[in-house]
This record gives structure tokens, sequence and C-alpha cells, in this order.
């Protein structure tokens, strides 16, 4: 979803974008043309992928399937991901999507706001993989056509020459952390929705769901997937509980009858607490 921004970032286009449709976000191989109605059915937004799913020998077949194909999707719910600029196929990929400028675009290896706003008109999803794009993030999401900013745990990883990104008791460790909270914040000071990144251990649905748990906590807005069977998993960490769209209801209900601060169940309730449980809701009726 694009939020209202901040006064000093430029307005992109208020019309329907994949993250408005909920939290699962799942790639497929932009190879496999067979198979991208069934993961736009299986998931809230597909992105279909021209990078890292393809070899370089498939580079070409891929951007033509996936050309041939949007006809055919409803494009509010799919993004596709280019190749990284600089490399061999981006700009063939580019010139091949410019019939469809309202598509949304994933730039890949992203470092600069000019790098976004070079695939413009498109909205983009910047994915922020190297330390460069982690530490830029703030002024990327700052692009004009910046739609939203997702991390890259396994990129980013290797980028920072790391052994692994995990926490021996869970969770990831400092330095993921620290990326993982940037892009956070960047994307919400700009009035984006943050993405967080994909677990590629597809069978780990416990890792997975305490991952999307945490980052519906923070405040991310989705959850990338490799596999359809983690969709699920994402909707559900995403999803709030019926005792905490209860609550959030009563609570709702209480404030009509307050012009201002007032107590319940212990609480004080102002405008944040409102503002979270009117979030709560809106999640629960998705």
């Amino acid at each position: 979803m694009v939020r209202p921004r901040n006064e000093e970032a430029p307005l992109v286009a208020t019309a329907a974008r994949p993250l408005d449709h909920g939290p699962g976000l799942l790639f497929c191989p932009g190879n496999r043309p067979d198979r991208f109605a069934r993961a736009l059915a299986a998931a809230d937004a597909v992105v279909l992928d021209l990078e890292d799913a393809v070899g370089p020998d498939d580079k070409d077949g891929a951007r033509a399937a996936v050309v041939d194909a949007l006809a055919g999707l409803d494009r509010t719910r799919v993004v596709v991901r280019v190749n990284a600029p600089g490399t061999p196929a981006h700009d063939g990929d580019v010139a091949a999507l410019a019939a469809h400028p309202d598509l949304t675009l994933m730039l890949p290896m992203a470092t600069s706001a000019a790098a976004v706003e070079a695939l413009a008109p498109h909205p983009v999803i910047a994915l922020c993989e190297t330390a460069h794009g982690v530490l830029e993030a703030p002024s990327i999401a700052r692009a004009t056509n910046c739609a939203g900013l997702m991390w890259g745990s396994e990129d980013l990883l290797a980028d920072l020459g790391g052994r692994t990104g995990r926490a021996t008791g869970g969770g990831y460790g400092p330095a993921l952390t620290e990326a993982r909270t940037r892009i956070l914040y960047a994307a919400r000071a700009a009035g984006l929705d943050p993405v967080d990144t994909v677990l590629t251990d597809i069978a780990d649905t416990d890792t997975l769901l305490a991952d999307t748990l945490d980052a519906a906590a923070a405040g991310f807005a989705a959850k990338a997937c490799i596999h359809p069977s983690q969709v699920e998993v994402v909707r559900r960490g995403f999803r709030p509980t019926d005792a905490e769209a209860e609550h959030a209801r009563a609570l709702l209900a209480e404030a009509r009858r307050h012009p201002g601060v007032f107590r319940f169940g212990g609480e004080m309730v102002d405008a944040p607490v409102l503002a979270r449980a009117r979030a709560v809701l809106r999640r629960a009726e998705a």
C-alpha cells in the first residue's frame, strides 16, 4: 500500500498496488509460465522473477514469457523483478516492460534513488540486499516512484562476508537485525510499506512463523515467500488473533464515548493506541 508520505517526500500514484492485497508475496520463476496463474491463485501477490530464478541462457525466453502472460493476469497483484542495473539483461527487461507503465517492478541490488527513478513511470519496490543498499535505504525510499522497500538476507549476508545470518536462540543475528530494522524505519519514514525477506528453508515452517510474527509485530506489511506452501504460514503470522481483534473492536467502540484520552482495561488510551487498534482490525478483516 502506498501511504501518505512526509512533506519532504514526493508522491507516487495511489492506484491499487500489489502490497495492497495482503502479506503473502510469492516469487515465481519467470521461465515457468505454467506456474504463473497457480502462483497468483495461491498468494496475495506474485513476483515474476527475471533475475535470480532464471539462468543466463534463459533470460530472453523468461522475459518473453512474462510479457506474453501479463495481458491475462491481474497486474494489480503482479510484480516483475527485473535484472540488476549494469547486468546484460537489465535494459532488455525494462524495454520489454515499457508497454505496461503501471506495472510494479522490483529492483534488485538497489543502491540509489537514481536507479529507482530510472525505472519511472513504473512504481518500484526497491530490494536492498547489499551493505551499500541498506545504508542508502532512506534516500532510496524518497525516490519519486518508490512504492516499497524490501531487504534481502541471502545476498546481504554474502556481501557482508558473513557465515550465518541466524542467531543461536532463533531470529537473526545482530548484523542482519540491523539491516532489517533500517529497512523498516526507512520505509515507514517515507510513508511506504516494508517487506520482510524470504526464508530459504521451505520445510522449516516453525522458523517461518516465528519470523513472520516478529515481522508483523515490528511493523512490516508483507513477507516474501519462495514456495506456495509458505504463503498460508505468512498469512497466519500477520493475521491478528480472535482475542486481539475483539479487543480492538471493544476499544474502538468505547472510544466513541470519549472525546479525548480515556482508560480502558487498565490501559491509558490515546491517539496512537487507537491507530494500532484500527490497524489490527484492518488486518483482521482483510
